[in-house]
């Protein structure tokens, strides 16, 4: 029966899920490949905790789809993964070996309730998942990433900065998608990023990055970034986006969340008529608020765009006059003061709406309840995912 056995999948999928403590049957997948393998190893970050919950995840997931009998998302997101995964040096070879690693695991660790359809059903489980990467990533012939130099750096907060590369070639990706990116700080553990202007045909790029706590990628590119600086990129991902014929849209940025919305609300300016969109910009302090100044000479040229300011304290820290002064002339909705979420739902529902999420998955999440709580359509609410 194999992918059409529904029980076995199951069987499956409960023993790969992070709920039912799967974290030692995929350590033993891990060390199973590296030793049979020894290249494989160094595809990956020394610490491999992050990687293992990810991986745990994705797999829980897609035998999810294929026991639900969904196919399309899973094997675009493969082929996705496969494409960049060349990035980190992936050969034909490796997927041979993860294949084994992978099917040798879930046999040993299923041992006691392993059958005839079982070993099926796992056999075109992993083939699946390995053959559409492969595929995919055989087929694909540009080059797996783009270089480029770091030309600027901005310091434009305690926590934030804003980063401009000139890439060594022209890199096209849709307004509202993220890319990943390896710094030299930190070789071979890549971050994911959103482009905070559309795509360049010169090869110019932006990024809006703040630093968190225990983050130690962000960390070093707030505070050790410096001009010279050559760092990769790899293709972009994501599906965030604008209908411009469904209706008028309402955008929700928590901190640097900002960028991918901006990049479409500056993709927007390239049309005479546009729909209606309202950005609620938020951050903790309202020096957080850090490119107000932006928005403002949007908005000012172009009506369709209103933009509230939102922050959760009413007056900047002592610190505050280190960094740049962030307010902007005139012109935009008055700050407010809240809770993203509180003060979201404040205006009302907002039902009728297209409705954009970009912010920490705390923020997204709360965001996305709210609205809901008040009528939004669940369906039409975008956020990318809270987890990658």
């Amino acid at each position: 029966m194999g992918l059409d056995d529904g029980e076995s999948l199951r069987t499956l999928r409960a023993a790969v899920d992070p709920a039912n403590g799967s974290d030692e049957l995929i350590r033993t997948f891990y060390t199973r490949w590296f030793a049979a393998d020894l290249s494989a190893r160094d595809l990956f970050p020394p610490d491999m905790a992050a990687q293992r919950a990810a991986f745990a995840e994705v797999l829980t997931w897609l035998l999810g789809e294929l026991i639900a009998q969904r196919a399309h998302e899973p094997v675009a997101f493969l082929a996705q993964l496969g494409r960049d995964h060349r990035k980190y040096g992936v050969t034909q070879a490796h997927y041979d070996t993860m294949h084994e690693a992978l099917y040798t695991t879930l046999r040993d660790h299923l041992n006691d309730r392993w059958t005839d359809r079982l070993a099926e059903a796992a056999h075109d489980a992993v083939t699946l998942f390995t053959g559409v990467m492969r595929g995919a990533a055989e087929a694909e012939q540009g080059p797996p990433y783009c270089d480029g130099t770091v030309v600027e750096h901005l310091r434009v907060g305690r926590d934030v900065s804003v980063v401009r590369l000139q890439l060594d070639r022209p890199l096209f990706y849709h307004p509202g998608q993220y890319v990943t990116v390896q710094v030299p700080q930190w070789p071979r553990r890549w971050r994911y990023l959103s482009p905070a202007i559309p795509a360049d045909r010169s090869g110019a790029i932006e990024f809006h990055i703040r630093s968190v706590i225990g983050g130690m990628v962000s960390t070093a590119i707030v505070n050790e970034t410096r001009p010279g600086d050559r760092w990769r990129i790899s293709h972009p991902h994501g599906s965030l986006h604008i209908d411009r014929d469904g209706g008028d849209v309402l955008m929700v940025a928590g901190s640097t969340g900002l960028a991918p919305l901006r990049t479409l609300i500056m993709d927007l300016t390239r049309f005479g008529v546009n729909p209606r969109v309202h950005l609620f910009f938020g951050a903790r302090y309202p020096c957080d608020l850090y490119d107000l100044k932006t928005l403002w000479q949007i908005a000012s040229t172009n009506p369709w765009l209103s933009v509230t300011p939102v922050s959760e304290y009413s007056v900047d820290p002592p610190w505050a006059s280190e960094y740049p002064d962030v307010q902007p002339p005139r012109g935009l909705h008055v700050r407010q003061t809240g809770l993203l979420p509180e003060v979201v739902t404040r205006y009302g529902a907002w039902s009728d709406r297209q409705i954009l999420i970009c912010g920490s998955p705390e923020m997204v999440q709360a965001t996305k309840a709210a609205l809901i709580a008040k009528g939004a359509p669940p369906e039409r609410i975008q956020h990318d995912p809270l987890s990658y």
